[in-house]
């Protein structure tokens, strides 16, 4: 190829190649005119709004409410009470009210009437049947939320039971090395993402916004309701009153905390010879008996012992 053809070739790629780039370039979306599309759009319709949120809110959201205004006229206010003490205990799950509690009771209700209803046609039973097996069925899911809370409550009770002694050991670390109470209960909020430190971020929360730091100590120990608990938190109370050093009051709750933490280890290690017993009963001796006697028996079944 000649050189001169090369070179026209070369400079008409360049060119080519330099369009491109300028092409390209031009495309994209200046930030200030995107930003100015942006706040200039349309709002989105309230449909639009409705179709961003997840299918199980948009599905039984409203079922719930509904369930939960109608119920909830028939409730006495002290039973409110009590429900909202209990989704404290809880944790608050799903970030329910007692009224949205109450809804999903009723639904799950409703759900296991109309499976008890089915499962009684599918067997084809008596009509007077059909609606014994109706009002059973309705019951229990009426009751399954209530036994899945009290399982909850147990769950995080015993979950802040393990937690607290590391951080109650955390918190005298922080005390002694010259932060105050308050900080130290961020550091561990800050820290561990559990239960506890949920508990103790809610609280500094409420004092941050104006609650006094004693209220929001014994509303925090009622919302757990753990003995060791609401005994650390009594004990930090009395110290700011009586003007005792916080410092050497955490340190006796840390020891006191490993204490109770390796007793409870060694009674539950006491226990558990106890508890074997029943596996061993029920599972593992007649399991060693079939293997043992099985033969035997087999023999003995098929005459082998007979003389002749």
């Amino acid at each position: 190829m000649p050189i001169p053809l090369l070179l026209a070739v070369v400079a008409g790629a360049a060119i080519l190649i330099v369009f491109l780039g300028l092409a390209s370039s031009s495309r994209q979306p200046d930030p200030v005119e995107e930003r100015l599309r942006l706040y200039g759009s349309r709002p989105r319709s309230l449909e639009e709004i409705e179709l961003s949120q997840p299918f199980g809110e948009r599905a039984f959201q409203p079922m719930i409410r509904g369930l939960a205004l109608l119920l909830s006229r028939l409730r006495p206010q002290k039973n409110v009470e009590q429900v909202r003490h209990r989704l404290d205990l809880a944790g608050n799950p799903f970030n329910w009210t007692p009224s949205d509690f109450l809804g999903v009771r009723g639904l799950v209700g409703i759900i296991g009437a109309a499976l008890g209803t089915l499962l009684a046609f599918a067997l084809r039973m008596e009509p007077a049947m059909i609606l014994l097996l109706l009002g059973v069925s309705g019951a229990i899911g009426f009751f399954i939320p209530v036994f899945w809370l009290g399982r909850k409550i147990k769950r995080r009770q015993h979950n802040i039971q393990r937690q607290l002694p590391d951080a109650l050991d955390l918190i005298t670390i922080s005390v002694e090395s010259g932060l105050g109470f308050d900080a130290a209960m961020a550091k561990v909020a800050e820290k561990w993402d559990n239960e506890l430190s949920h508990a103790f971020a809610r609280t500094i929360s409420e004092i941050r916004v104006g609650k006094l730091r004693r209220e929001a100590l014994r509303d925090m120990a009622a919302r757990i309701e753990l003995a060791d608990f609401t005994n650390f938190i009594a004990a930090i109370i009395q110290a700011d009153q009586l003007g005792v050093s916080i410092s050497k009051v955490m340190r006796i709750q840390s020891e006191q905390m490993r204490i109770k933490r390796r007793q409870r280890a060694e009674l539950l290690a006491n226990q558990a010879p106890i508890k074997m017993l029943i596996p061993l009963a029920f599972l593992v001796f007649p399991s060693i008996f079939i293997v043992l006697l099985g033969p035997t028996v087999l023999i003995f079944m098929s005459g082998g012992f007979n003389p002749r």
